[in-house]
């Protein structure tokens, strides 16, 4: 009867099911959206890389006036920084990527991605890529400065770096958005986040040689997932130098478990197996969010 008096009907809305199709879609949105950030951001893209080039311009010049006529007499104490400034560069940027959930969520736009009809794997997915990929990117900028630092332009080290800096700062970015999902504000972010990251690039070796170190430092340095990270890119720069062998052993001496000297294959392993553990640890936490 109502129908037939010219009430309105009702409108039968469907929604789209699940599908691998529409997450990977959904992965390809969230990466494509942090890509668009990066671009548009030219603030943020300047003020990430002036910490990185501060410390290896000033700090390294300053620490090689210091250094000059001991051990390591000869090397450039900017070559052995270089690939410890590349890993605060990318480390830094991801942890960015990551605090923008927060953003997302005060705004409401973290909202909008929750409720559509796709798994929450894949936002987060989307996400440690995008900051993988947009981290990446700032590192290649700390590439270019490689002859200013007496570090070659060899297609193989770049290459190599390349996917290093890729597989670090996605786990970074991991482990951003892991601390991210529950954080309401990005003061408390931002606090979190210095108080985490700080140490582990310090305790890294990014900035001092992992030889002849105190014991209890050098326990730090081993438990230290950065470490990891920060060594392959050392060894990969070091393999590509014309360097005394006595200075690459004081320099680039790697990370020695119990007298065993660890792998490069099994340091970035390590790393990935961390990376795709801390990926679980965020999708959980996205599965919870409300």
């Amino acid at each position: 009867m109502a129908t037939e008096l010219g009430s309105p009907g009702i409108v039968e809305v469907r929604v789209p099911g699940r599908s691998v199709r529409h997450d990977l879609r959904a992965i390809k949105i969230v990466l494509h959206r942090e890509l668009l950030r990066f671009v548009n951001d030219r603030t943020r893209m300047v003020s990430t890389l002036v910490q990185p080039v501060l410390w290896l311009f000033v700090m390294g010049t300053g620490l090689g006036t210091l250094i000059s006529r001991g051990p390591v007499q000869g090397v450039d104490f900017r070559t052995f920084m270089y690939p410890g400034v590349i890993a605060m560069t990318v480390i830094t940027t991801a942890m960015f990527s990551a605090g923008s959930i927060v953003w997302d969520r005060e705004f409401g736009f973290l909202r909008e991605m929750l409720v559509a009809p796709v798994g929450r794997a894949s936002i987060v997915l989307g996400k440690c890529l995008g900051g993988g990929v947009v981290a990446t990117v700032q590192g290649v900028i700390i590439l270019a400065l490689a002859g200013l630092v007496h570090v070659p332009y060899s297609p193989a080290l770049i290459l190599t770096l390349l996917g290093e800096m890729f597989l670090a700062s996605f786990t970074i970015t991991a482990f951003g958005v892991s601390l991210a999902a529950r954080m309401k504000n990005m003061q408390s972010f931002f606090g979190v986040m210095q108080m985490a990251i700080m140490p582990m690039i310090f305790l890294s070796g990014a900035m001092f040689p992992l030889a002849n170190l105190p014991a209890w430092l050098a326990f730090l340095t081993k438990i230290n997932p950065l470490t990891y990270a920060v060594d392959p890119m050392r060894h990969a720069v070091f393999t590509h130098l014309s360097v005394n062998p006595r200075i690459v052993q004081t320099l680039n001496p790697g990370v020695h478990w119990f007298g065993w000297r660890v792998p490069t294959g099994v340091e970035l392993g390590i790393v990935a197996l961390m990376g795709l553990a801390l990926l679980g640890v965020a999708i959980a936490q996205f599965r919870r969010a409300d």
